[in-house]
């Protein structure tokens, strides 16, 4: 039997997802608490392999258990029980052994969040990039609207990606301004090494007048990453939700 956890975290004190030998990560707690439910060594196979200080509301991780006791509805509550308070187990549901949670996911949606004001706001630091300038809420949601579609995201990818291709299908991309708070949301079928973050920093680019929202195709069409934006910091990232 194949276990589909739902998983969120606060990202802030973690090397990342991916188990590591010398830093501490998420799948390396959430892999403990299940070993030691379990009584056995227990690995787990995520969704995503989000960077160090990056959140998640919606990591999928899955896991083989043809020895659970536990009831599956209470299984959420027993892990949330035996995990640091800053990781949460929000659902399970069986999933068939062919599953893959990386493999078989239809969609990815990630928001990433500006906080803009002439001071930093401390509340907000773990979880928003710090912006000093003004930013132009209508100049970023035309520049968001020019990322949706088939594309090669080669100017949106950081140096060292491990992908095959960087052509992605991105379904949704929008901005949304409350107050000093600036959220953009992106759903793909898959995305490249950084790439939201270097979206996000793209559109931000937009937002403080460095480059104009009508450069995006031609940067889109360049594939080459120095005429995209910055690479965001990973605190305003979280990767909000994946669909089979």
């Amino acid at each position: 039997m194949q276990i589909l956890l739902t998983v969120a975290y606060d990202g802030t004190n973690y090397a990342g997802w991916q188990r590591q030998n010398n830093a501490v990560t998420v799948q390396e707690k959430l892999e403990d608490a299940l070993s030691t439910l379990l009584k056995r060594q227990v690995t787990v196979r995520a969704s995503s392999r989000t960077d160090a200080g990056v959140h998640a509301l919606g990591q999928r991780a899955s896991f083989f258990a043809p020895d659970l006791r536990v009831p599956l509805d209470k299984l959420p509550m027993v892990l949330v029980g035996m995990l640091p308070s800053d990781i949460s187990v929000t659902a399970a549901e069986v999933v068939s052994n062919a599953f893959n949670p990386r493999f078989g996911a239809k969609c990815k949606t990630y928001e990433y969040k500006i906080y803009s004001a002439a001071c930093p706001n401390p509340l907000m630091r773990r979880y928003s990039a710090f912006v000093p300038q003004p930013l132009n809420i209508e100049n970023m949601q035309k520049a968001a609207q020019y990322f949706i579609g088939r594309h090669d995201f080669a100017a949106f990818c950081a140096v060292g990606s491990s992908a095959k291709t960087t052509v992605r299908e991105i379904y949704d991309c929008h901005v949304i301004n409350q107050g000093h708070c600036y959220t953009m949301s992106i759903t793909g079928n898959g995305f490249l090494y950084n790439m939201v973050r270097i979206v996000s920093g793209t559109i931000m680019y937009v937002g403080i007048g460095k480059i104009s929202a009508d450069d995006i195709p031609v940067i889109i069409a360049s594939c080459d990453r120095k005429k995209a934006g910055k690479t965001m910091p990973p605190e305003g990232l979280t990767l909000v939700e994946v669909k089979y």
